[in-house]
């Protein structure tokens, strides 16, 4: 698989390197459409075509070092979380930032797992269509459709955004104040302050494609009408990156099709979250091995 934005030389050392893009290209999960495990390699190939220089943060992340690993493949859900977990603890140990890409949402679960025993008192910031937090779907409790249910066993300090769409059975678990529905922000940003409040000062950020409005994201695998918009999402990843520390995040639910857009979306969303990241510099975060 080729290097994220096409990078060559130091660029794409790994010791040099202070972020590792993880592709990990599975799909034995989704339940509708099929093709998130070619996501990944749909977003890195995108990314070859996007400008290095950033004009939101006026800065060269690249500059900073970002290897692309070799993707984890596995034949089932339980395989994928030993392996992931291992994976993704080694990332951690050599202080890099680590970001995934999917796959069906499921992959997230070992990274959670991992990052919640690597930072103390780890929150989630999950952005979704869905509320992925049915304890078990399909027979399996490591559907996609389980992802926040498995992630509360690592961490309770889980935000969700964008949420529209949830089984009756899901209601019970749900924390109101910690979830913020479609309909209710869609037309102001004003509850942007009060997610980035209920954050922790370790963030973990998990982004499934299908938070944003299918009009520009119809590439994935349950796409739900009423999502939000790029700046919407922007301002708040911009706010959280200016006063929490981001740790590492995910992005999936990438179904590629013919249209190439929504690829380049995600690998636009991955370099400008980095941007963030690295130009705002909030205080570090603990970590359990440091």
């Amino acid at each position: 698989m080729r290097a994220f934005c096409g990078l060559p030389g130091n660029d794409t050392a790994y010791a040099q390197a202070s972020t590792i893009i993880l592709p990990i290209p599975f799909d034995k999960t989704s339940t509708w459409l099929k093709g998130a495990d070619k996501g990944p390699a749909a977003i890195i190939e995108a990314s070859k075509y996007l400008e290095l220089y950033d004009i939101e943060t006026d800065s060269e992340v690249y500059k900073k070092g970002i290897f692309t690993a070799n993707p984890i493949h596995a034949a089932s859900s339980s395989v994928l979380l030993r392996k992931t977990d291992a994976r993704v603890s080694r990332y951690l140990k050599d202080k890099k930032l680590v970001v995934t890409l999917g796959g069906d949402h499921s992959v997230s679960i070992g990274v959670i797992k991992s990052y919640a025993k690597h930072y103390k008192n780890l929150s989630v910031l999950h952005l979704d269509a869905h509320a992925d937090s049915r304890d078990s779907y399909e027979g399996t409790r490591y559907n996609h459709a389980c992802v926040i249910a498995r992630a509360q066993e690592f961490t309770k300090n889980i935000i969700s955004v964008g949420i529209r769409s949830m089984d009756s059975s899901e209601r019970a678990h749900v924390e109101r104040k910690k979830m913020f529905f479609a309909h209710d922000i869609h037309d102001s940003d004003k509850w942007i302050k009060n997610a980035v409040h209920l954050l922790t000062d370790s963030v973990y950020i998990t982004i499934d494609l299908d938070v944003f409005d299918p009009g520009i994201m119809p590439s994935t695998g349950t796409p739900e009408p009423g999502g939000l918009g790029w700046y919407q999402i922007m301002k708040l990843l911009a706010s959280v990156s200016k006063s929490k520390r981001i740790v590492g995040f995910d992005v999936v639910e990438l179904c590629p099709s013919k249209y190439k857009a929504p690829d380049f979306l995600a690998a636009k969303l991955i370099y400008t979250l980095l941007s963030y990241i690295h130009t705002n510099k909030p205080r570090s975060a603990s970590s359990t091995s440091a």
